[in-house]
């Protein structure tokens, strides 16, 4: 169990990271480059019709058109922003909420701590994948907040478990007992004493919902599940399959948004590890 630390120790022990770092500035220069790329590149580049379809990459089409006359770049930098936006909200959603019914179900403990955790329990032997299939293809107008909040449905058991796990520990520590003779209440005992202790946990675990979500999200869209009106990394991929893109070598169309979602991947993934360094230093090498 890693040790409390303050906010700018946490910060500046993670910039002392090689893994976190290079995974931060890779992140980084994919957000400035959808941002960038979305303020100057209007949404209407990627709406039908608006250039001439399966135009190969040129100097006004960077990464040529799709067979729908929209511009790929701009579907890039647009589709690469809401992938993002529902890696943050899924990883927000699933870290609050699971971090807050751990804490709850594992202080608190007795008839409550038994109801959260047959809850918690149940979320977790369900196959997620197959009900975000079912819950996704019954709701009709799907936009990138509902995809995220309905793959938000299954993100919070498993940080819910864990937190739960480490407050059965911490709560018998001795901080915590003099806490308690101090006056203080059950939730000021969690707000004050307890979170911060899991704070490097749960930004680990924030990561890891953002990585998840975004594949997630891509895995629905492939299968004709998402957002259709706006565009995202994974409805990307759905267009270019849809239309064949691979037969007819409009390599452009669907090796743009497989290249980025490899990249985000890598640069989530190297910031999971740097997290985790810090958590465990004795995996540094």
């Amino acid at each position: 169990m890693p040790s409390r630390l303050s906010v700018s120790s946490l910060v500046n022990t993670l910039l002392l990271s090689k893994t976190f770092t290079l995974g931060l500035c890779l992140f980084l220069t994919a957000l400035i480059f959808s941002v960038t790329g979305g303020y100057l590149l209007p949404r209407k580049y990627y709406r039908t019709g608006i250039f001439s379809p399966s135009t190969p990459p040129s100097y006004t089409h960077p990464l040529g058109t799709d067979s729908l006359g929209r511009d790929v770049l701009a579907q890039l930098c647009w589709g690469t922003q809401n992938s993002i936006r529902v890696g943050v909200i899924v990883g927000l959603i699933g870290t609050v909420i699971g971090a807050i019914i751990g804490f709850i179900s594992g202080y608190y403990g007795g008839i409550l701590d038994g109801i959260l955790r047959v809850i918690t329990d149940v979320f977790l032997s369900i196959p997620s994948l197959l009900f975000l299939i079912l819950i996704a293809a019954l709701i009709r107008a799907v936009n990138v907040e509902t995809m995220a909040l309905i793959i938000s449905l299954f993100s919070w058991s498993w940080p819910a478990r864990q937190v739960r796990a480490q407050v059965l520990s911490l709560k018998e520590r001795e901080f915590v007992l003099i806490a308690r003779l101090s006056g203080m209440g059950r939730l000021e005992i969690i707000a004050k004493e307890l979170m911060p202790h899991m704070a490097q946990w749960m930004g680990a675990n924030f990561i890891n919902a953002f990585l998840s979500a975004i594949l997630t999200e891509s895995a629905l869209s492939i299968l004709g599940l998402g957002p259709q009106g706006e565009m995202t990394l994974g409805m990307m991929l759905y267009w270019a399959l849809s239309y064949a893109a691979m037969y007819r070598g409009l390599w452009w169309w669907w090796l743009s948004p497989a290249l980025m979602l490899v990249y985000l991947f890598l640069s989530l993934y190297m910031l999971h590890i740097g997290f985790d360094e810090v958590i465990n230093p004795r995996i540094r090498r």
